[in-house]
């Protein structure tokens, strides 16, 4: 699913925000980078998406060098992406369900198709049963598993969260990523980025960064590399 074959990514200041990475994720594959800030996980992140371009290397999501993908196709990268922020904002005056269709809605899609993908978004991360509650009768970490259904919507091929849990207290930490365990389940792959080792061993496979370069990688508790 996602390959990087020595990326590097330099800025205009001449800061290295990676060097030389190697990187190989497979689909349903639940991955987490870990590090401090600086590490160069969320320039990791932004590359998977085009919100970056490597300086040097080569990034390829789904067959696709995204590095030499015209301008015109990134919208048709990015419709097989989903994105979790985490500042996520729902729409106040909407229900659960009616924050997970709008991203199918305001595309033009309308009627069952609507009805079916939500409601499989709402059961990939057991959020049926609150389909019909507004966000202000959510906890913190049923908004954020709200976000993960809305990213999950199409569904995606590719799933990329940057802190997802950082305004987390522990108590809603395990049911957002209880999110992430479903969507790779469903043979999603999920690239997460942490500064919380704890949070981060949660993963199939945890790849701890530094200074822009992978140190390592570890086996997390789903025992996957």
């Amino acid at each position: 699913m996602i390959t990087l074959d020595g990326v590097s990514k330099r800025y205009p200041n001449g800061t290295f925000a990676l060097r030389d990475v190697d990187l190989h994720i497979a689909s349903g594959d639940f991955v987490f980078l870990v590090g401090s800030s600086g590490a160069g996980k969320s320039t990791l992140t932004r590359l998977l998406i085009r919100e970056e371009v490597a300086s040097t290397g080569k990034v390829t999501v789904d067959g696709e060098d995204v590095g030499r993908m015209s301008r015109g196709r990134i919208p048709r990268l990015r419709r097989k992406v989903g994105v979790v922020f985490q500042d996520f904002k729902l729409l106040p005056r909407k229900t659960v369900a009616e924050n997970v269709a709008f991203a199918l809605i305001v595309t033009g899609h309308e009627g069952r198709l609507v009805r079916e993908e939500t409601e499989r978004a709402l059961s990939l991360v057991g959020l049926t049963a609150r389909r019909d509650h507004f966000p202000s009768q959510l906890s913190g970490g049923e908004q954020q598993r709200v976000g993960i259904a809305f990213a999950s919507i199409g569904p995606p091929t590719l799933l990329v969260a940057d802190e997802p849990t950082g305004q987390l207290d522990h108590s809603t930490v395990d049911s957002v990523l209880a999110g992430f365990v479903a969507m790779a389940e469903a043979g999603v792959a999920v690239v997460a980025a942490t500064h919380d080792p704890v949070v981060a061993r949660r993963a199939h496979q945890v790849v701890h960064m530094r200074d822009g370069v992978i140190e390592g990688r570890s086996i997390g508790s789903g025992g996957r590399v």
